[in-house]
């Protein structure tokens, strides 16, 4: 098998891990605290982030070498559990090279970008 066929079979079975575990979590944290925000997509985004942010360190560490594993956890696992942990990452980078003006622009065009697309989808959708 080549390596770029390996490579896209670990991230195919993180992200069926991470969508299953998505599931699973959202399900957990509306039954702890309810529905009357989306507890459990809040829930998913801050462990998401958290885990994404723990995998950065072990990387930055040297502690995982480039290897089908990091592809399988980063971009499979969480990137199927919650896509706001890379949304977290990127701007957190930003920000730690001292790029504020980027990290801002970049908070604000994805949540005003994604709210105005998931509304102009709703809109078209209501026929």
């Amino acid at each position: 098998m080549s390596h770029i066929v390996q490579l896209y079979c670990f991230i195919a079975a993180g992200g069926a891990v991470g969508a299953c575990l998505r599931y699973f979590m959202t399900n957990q944290f509306d039954s702890l605290f309810g529905k009357a925000l989306p507890f459990g997509t809040l829930g998913v985004n801050i462990v998401g982030s958290f885990g994404l942010a723990m995998l950065y360190g072990i990387i930055e560490r040297h502690e995982l070498a480039d290897s089908p594993w990091r592809a399988l956890i980063g971009v499979g696992l969480f990137g199927a559990f919650t896509t706001f942990s890379t949304f977290s990452i990127e701007t957190l980078t930003l920000l730690e090279n001292g790029l504020w003006l980027k990290a801002v622009a970049n908070i604000l065009l994805n949540v005003i970008a994604c709210l105005a697309a998931a509304w102009v989808a709703v809109e078209l959708m209501k026929g």
